[in-house]
């Protein structure tokens, strides 16, 4: 519990009997006209991210502040506070100290808690009186990117509808309520300490002495956390880009580069690896002959672990389009049952809260386990992993081959610089003519998604086939097209 957060002395800040003319500063200073905004919706599946200079800038995440501060407060009896964590980007000062700016501007106190994963912003403002959380990030995107995530008093991810209350009030279709005072900001780097806690504590009696664990912290929001978590459970660890760096985060590392975790897993006989993305709200794994152990695979263990200890409802798994079919039909043969949703681990924590799920997740990683935690983290679901396989005394491997064998599936990333064209994407007529003649080649005997990425300027082709020259041959074929009449 986070029983003990407390408010302390802060710096900045200003008392409600401050002249009438300072809060109409404030407010002209925000006038939502003095940017320029596209005219396609600002909110993704994982909140506002884009280029750093281009879409997100300083003025930008001072007027994100003050609107997310004005529709927060709306919803609750008393001012209350806002966490505000960051990842460890050249840029997430400068839009954390802006963001803390307009909350503070619409009467809000902010508790920033500096460098730190999201799932921590997540946990402790759940756990405390707070009204919100907001984490400056761009997850697993390059270094130049970065992404602003707002969370509800409950720690979830705000609902689409109050993004359009804070998106409205950034176009200017929407009047601020009056601020009477400006609000204060702390500094509360020791509230961390809270998350931590509750991360050993989740693993109950269990512990990992004698196990050899690689982590790839990916430049990112976990190295000051992940490596001392793991060694006071026993773990001997060996780690790799393990400083916060905001040149290299994600470069060529993390849970979208795993070959030098992979190859770090081989030469020191380590038991398993885990890659992290920038703000390790995900993560994936490397068993011990280096193979790399996608969300599929998670999903599929940890779901069997509680399935034998009688702790998953209705056996229920709830997955994303993008789940392989070779999981979902072992996952069902053994009694399972699997819920596919949109991608985006927000439309799969929506889903299990509608049916009561309790095991959740994404193929990238994000894994939802809520027997330990309310939101995808990869710090929890790493842990959690190397105790199962502390607890059933075989390898992550052989673990892996009694499970079940995925379909091939291809995934290619296209490029398109121009949002309008990508968000209209199913408005192109040849590219749903090649879709439909794919979908009809292929039969009950492979899969199609093809969709515009929530999160980077990519059109996203997927193809999972029983063959993989089927799946080789009609990824190419769309991706031909999507760079034809999109790129």
């Amino acid at each position: 519990m986070v029983s003990s957060i407390t408010r302390t002395q802060g710096f900045g800040g200003s008392s409600a009997s401050e002249p009438d003319k300072l809060q109409k500063a404030i407010e002209g200073s925000l006038a939502p006209n003095s940017i320029s905004l596209p005219t396609t919706p600002l909110f993704g599946t994982d909140g506002i991210r884009g280029r750093v200079g281009e879409l997100l800038s300083a003025p930008l995440a001072l007027q994100i502040g003050y609107w997310a501060g004005i529709v927060l407060r709306s919803y609750t009896a008393n001012s209350g506070s806002v966490i505000v964590g960051q990842d460890s980007r050249n840029s997430s000062d400068m839009l954390a100290m802006a963001l803390s700016a307009g909350l503070t501007a619409a009467g809000l106190e902010v508790w920033y808690l500096g460098l730190c994963p999201t799932p921590c912003v997540a946990y402790l403002t759940s756990m405390s009186d707070a009204i919100g959380g907001v984490m400056i990030s761009a997850s697993h995107n390059p270094p130049e990117d970065n992404g602003i995530k707002i969370f509800g008093a409950d720690g979830l991810k705000l609902p689409q509808a109050l993004q359009a209350e804070i998106e409205a009030g950034l176009r200017g279709v929407a009047a601020s309520t009056g601020v009477s005072n400006c609000g204060r900001h702390y500094s509360r780097p020791e509230l961390v300490g809270s998350y931590t806690n509750a991360l050993t504590q989740s693993l109950e009696t269990a512990n990992l002495q004698g196990m050899k664990v690689v982590l790839d912290l990916a430049w990112g929001a976990a190295v000051g956390l992940a490596p001392s978590v793991f060694e006071s459970m026993g773990a001997e660890i060996i780690c790799l880009h393990h400083q916060p760096d905001g040149d290299r985060i994600n470069v060529n590392c993390g849970s979208t580069h795993l070959d030098i975790l992979q190859a770090a897993v081989r030469e020191h006989n380590a038991d398993l690896g885990f890659a992290f993305d920038g703000d390790a709200d995900r993560v994936l794994a490397v068993d011990n002959h280096g193979r790399q152990v996608n969300g599929d695979y998670i999903l599929y263990l940890w779901g069997h672990h509680l399935q034998q200890k009688q702790a998953l409802p209705d056996n229920l798994i709830v997955s994303t389009v993008m789940a392989n079919l070779g999981f979902e039909r072992a996952w069902k043969q053994s009694g399972g049952k699997l819920i596919r949703t949109p991608v985006g681990d927000q439309y799969v924590q929506a889903e299990m809260q509608k049916t009561g799920g309790m095991l959740g997740g994404e193929q990238s990683g994000h894994i939802l386990c809520r027997h330990y935690g309310i939101t995808g983290d990869g710090l929890l679901t790493a842990l959690h992993v190397a105790a199962l396989v502390q607890q059933t005394g075989a390898s992550l491997a052989e673990m892996v081959d009694q499970s079940f064998h995925t379909y091939p599936q291809l995934l290619r990333n296209v490029r398109v610089e121009d949002r309008h064209k990508r968000m209209a994407w199913k408005e192109c007529q040849p590219l749903q003519e090649s879709i439909a003649k794919a979908e009809a080649a292929m039969g009950d005997t492979g899969r199609i998604l093809v969709r515009a990425s929530g999160t980077e300027p990519v059109i996203r082709v997927m193809v999972e086939a029983e063959a993989a020259d089927l799946a080789n041959y009609w990824t190419n074929e769309l991706v031909l097209q999507v760079q034809k009449y999109l790129g």
